[in-house]
């Protein structure tokens, strides 16, 4: 058997756990982003929070807003916002799928993590989702308890 190589340069920068919890996300998309030297200095010591950030489709650009990059320190005078609009980078085709599908009711673009990949670019996976409601969440919760538990009566043999 031969083990996969584990690449260095892919590292996960910040990832949103709340996401899959409050929405119900259908699908999912690899978007560039634009990027000053700090942020990306800043980046690479994992430096920030995409938590409370969402993704909007404005005048046919892709932008993510109210995401978090720490300043970076050796770069103070030269530095960036650290809440600043990012421009994310998809084709013209995906632009309009995702205008598309956030003009139906319900339906927001929710970034998922923020990873540097396998180049060692920085990327993030933006998520098409529904916001869920309490009692959805409470039946998906449910579903993965009882999930868990007859994982536990087959490895245990009733």
């Amino acid at each position: 058997m031969v083990k996969p190589k584990i690449n260095p340069n892919y590292k996960v920068v910040a990832e949103n756990r709340k996401a899959r919890h409050d929405y119900a996300i259908e699908d999912d998309l690899e978007c560039g982003m634009v990027l000053a030297g700090s942020e990306v200095k800043s980046l690479r010591q994992k430096t920030s929070n995409i938590a409370e950030s969402y993704a909007a489709v404005e005048d046919g650009e892709l932008w993510l807003v109210n995401s978090y990059i720490a300043p970076y320190e050796q770069a103070v005078p030269f530095g960036h916002e650290d809440r600043r609009r990012r421009k994310l980078l998809v084709s013209r085709k995906e632009m309009a799928r995702l205008w598309n599908e956030t003009q139906r009711k319900g339906m927001t673009l929710v970034p998922l993590v923020m990873y540097f990949n396998d180049r060692g670019i920085a990327k993030i996976k933006i998520g098409i989702a529904k916001g869920k409601k309490n009692t959805d969440k409470r039946q998906t919760e449910a579903k993965r308890d009882w999930n868990r538990q007859k994982q536990r009566l087959l490895r245990h043999g009733m």
